[in-house]
């Protein structure tokens, strides 16, 4: 059996301190086997820089994953190339830099391939997700029985849509982008465990994220305004899902969720 820690979206200083001072004790109290980290956040809420690169890179974190924002910071392409366990969203379309699958091994030497697909429901509009799955899919072949997703998506009925088209074929699909955890994990009848959202690492004491005031102007006089990461109510969320390495079928899955200041 395999046991794979899946860590939301880090946002910002509050996130980088979470899973610096909690990713540990964590990955021991689950007794992990591999741990997978979304990071398109990291930089104050958008995108990712080579110094917080250096920061997070030294944590145990076997493959990080990101979404639409991993382009929001220049620099950050010449990374994606770089860094074999640092993906972006593999249906962006061909020419742009970086990976969007990988296979990392477990602390046991088991295959764990780990896939980055972004939705189009709201979202930029780029290559289909669905069609990206097969592609992969096909590529992995019989690399990895055990097979990990992440979709960052908008809409909750692509995030369920995907997770039911690749049931049997995955082992998991876990939701990142919208940074409000949903209480649907289950495992559908192919063996695939899901979770709509798994939340973000970051702070819950805002508007997904981010202080309100500059979110409630948005809101109020419909013109842009500056967004600053909040700075209260740290949580670390995520999932831990338990896996057969046979079959890549999944046997558990159950929320994780650790407040700022509480004992792991």
């Amino acid at each position: 059996m395999v046991r794979v820690l899946f860590v939301g979206d880090v946002v910002g200083k509050v996130g980088r301190r979470l899973v610096s001072e909690r990713l540990r004790r964590l990955q021991a109290e689950v007794e992990a086997h591999v741990t997978v980290v979304n990071v398109e956040n990291a930089a104050g809420g958008f995108g990712l820089t080579g110094s917080i690169w250096e920061e997070l890179r030294r944590l145990p974190v076997d493959v990080f994953t990101s979404g639409n924002h991993i382009w929001d910071k220049r620099e950050t392409g010449a990374l994606l190339d770089s860094e074999p366990r640092l993906l972006r969203p593999a249906n962006y379309p061909a020419g742009n830099p970086g990976r969007g699958w990988c296979v990392a091994t477990s602390r046991a030497g088991v295959a764990v391939a780990v896939i980055n697909l972004q939705g189009l429901t709201f979202m930029t509009a780029i290559d289909s997700p669905f069609q990206a799955a097969d592609r992969i899919l096909d590529e992995i072949g019989e690399r990895a029985a055990v097979r990990i997703v992440d979709f960052h998506a908008e809409a909750t009925s692509e995030k369920q849509a995907m997770a039911w088209y690749v049931d049997g074929r995955v082992s998991a699909v876990f939701g990142t982008h919208t940074h409000v955890p949903t209480a649907d994990e289950r495992i559908l009848p192919g063996g695939t465990a899901a979770q709509t959202d798994v939340g973000m690492t970051g702070p819950y004491e805002g508007v997904i994220g981010f202080k309100p005031q500059a979110v409630l102007e948005r809101f109020l006089l419909a013109t842009p305004r500056a967004l600053e990461p909040a700075t209260r109510g740290g949580a670390l969320c995520g999932a831990v899902v338990e896996v057969d390495e046979t079959t890549g079928r999944s046997l558990a899955v159950r929320r994780v969720r650790v407040e700022e200041g509480e004992r792991v």
